[in-house]
């Protein structure tokens, strides 16, 4: 089901109107009530349960990735996990447009990853939508921002509550408000 912002000079949502249609309301409606009655109590062994509503509400999902139960998902249909991805505690995946997780990615408790925002210039306040991809084995520590439109590279690592709003090159790691590139992630040999 794509999802379209509506025109904002025509639905006025600095007067209350909506953002999306009526039927993309219901849906979210129903997504909700579902999530907080079938799984958001649900212990992280309960994995299994929570894929099946994902899946089952248009989610794309590998093998063995997670969202825990007390994260939010805005809209699932925009969700895509790859093998072994996981939305930890209390992640906010708000994806107006669709957030990718590559094999092996993590977001940490409570983060956030905000696919939307205003056109400042519009008068009408016009909202935005603009994809966000985690790389493959990329680590979005606790309690970071994701803004819409960032591409974080494969083994990248924003660190614990800082803030991305641009792209992140690959295996480095990042840190602050907004984010800067501190040093290389280089990855030990097991043993």
């Amino acid at each position: 089901m794509a999802l379209q912002p509506l025109d904002a000079s025509r639905v006025n949502p600095l007067e209350g109107g909506p953002s999306f249609s009526l039927g993309n309301r219901i849906m979210r409606a129903v997504w909700n009530v579902t999530w907080a009655v079938l799984a958001s109590w649900t212990p992280p062994q309960m994995s299994f349960w929570r894929r099946f509503l994902l899946k089952l509400f248009g989610a794309k999902l590998g093998l063995s990735c997670d969202v825990r139960g007390s994260a939010r998902v805005w809209y699932p249909p925009h969700l895509h996990l790859a093998d072994r991805a996981l939305l930890a505690e209390r992640v906010t995946c708000y994806n107006m447009a669709p957030i990718s997780l590559g094999r092996g990615a993590l977001v940490s408790q409570g983060a956030h990853l905000c696919a939307g925002t205003h056109d400042i210039s519009s008068a009408a306040f016009q909202l935005i939508a603009r994809p966000i991809t985690i790389g493959p084995q990329a680590w979005i520590a606790a309690e970071a921002f994701v803004g819409p439109g960032v591409e974080v590279g494969e083994g990248a690592v924003l660190g614990a509550r800082s803030v991305a709003f641009r792209s992140l090159d690959a295996w480095t790691v990042y840190g602050g408000n907004p984010a800067k590139p501190l040093k290389r992630r280089v990855l030990r040999d097991a043993g």
